[in-house]
């Protein structure tokens, strides 16, 4: 189930209830595609949509992922020229993201031990530098994703279950900017090119 916060928990992080209420969107979008529910994945998805166009600077990967998951719903939904615009415009929204991604913060490392930390204070720089790698590298796969779309719906729902484990796996305990860039690209529903390419083959 999606995790809950508290209005204190959320602004000591620096997140809002938007924030969170997209994350939690993005991931009933995925419970329902994996369940086979396109209705109420659509639902879901235009919600995450309508919170990211209000919310979110035009810039913002989320914005990008919520586009791309409401025009695959749309494809499944036999709503075919919706969707290819809405992925048109999701691919743009990532390739775009640049500065969004640069604003980002690495995250602390609260659990570390007390030499840890002060490892980490102490060279900051190279830490975030690290981090950075890790985003641009989500970052580009998404758009290596979105880039490859073709134009007709395929079954998501084995690639959407497996996309909901990895981010319910690997999501951080803590509320910081890598959590809503990893919210971002790991819930980004579009097919994988290779899953369609052997779904063509059979």
């Amino acid at each position: 189930m999606p995790e809950t916060w508290s209005a204190k928990e959320l602004l000591a992080a620096g997140w809002s209830e938007a924030d969170l209420d997209w994350e939690t969107a993005a991931e009933r979008t995925a419970e329902a595609l994996a369940q086979g529910d396109h209705t109420r994945a659509k639902d879901e998805a235009g919600k995450a949509v309508q919170i990211a166009r209000a919310s979110f600077e035009a810039f913002d990967p989320r914005l990008g992922t919520a586009l791309a998951n409401f025009g695959v719903c749309l494809n499944l939904s036999g709503g075919k020229d919706g969707g290819v615009s809405l992925l048109r415009e999701a691919f743009e929204v990532w390739r775009s993201s640049g500065p969004w991604i640069a604003r980002m913060d690495a995250p602390r490392m609260a659990r570390s031990s007390l030499f840890h930390m002060r490892m980490e204070a102490q060279h900051r720089d190279t830490y975030r530098a690290r981090w950075q790698l890790r985003w641009r590298e989500m970052t580009d796969e998404a758009k290596e994703r979105l880039a490859a779309q073709g134009h007709s719906p395929v079954d998501l729902g084995p690639s959407a279950a497996e996309a909901l484990a990895r981010w319910r796996r690997e999501r951080p305990a803590m509320l910081n900017d890598t959590r809503k860039l990893m919210a971002a690209a790991f819930l980004l529903l579009v097919p994988d090119a290779r899953r369609k390419d052997d779904s063509a083959k059979t």
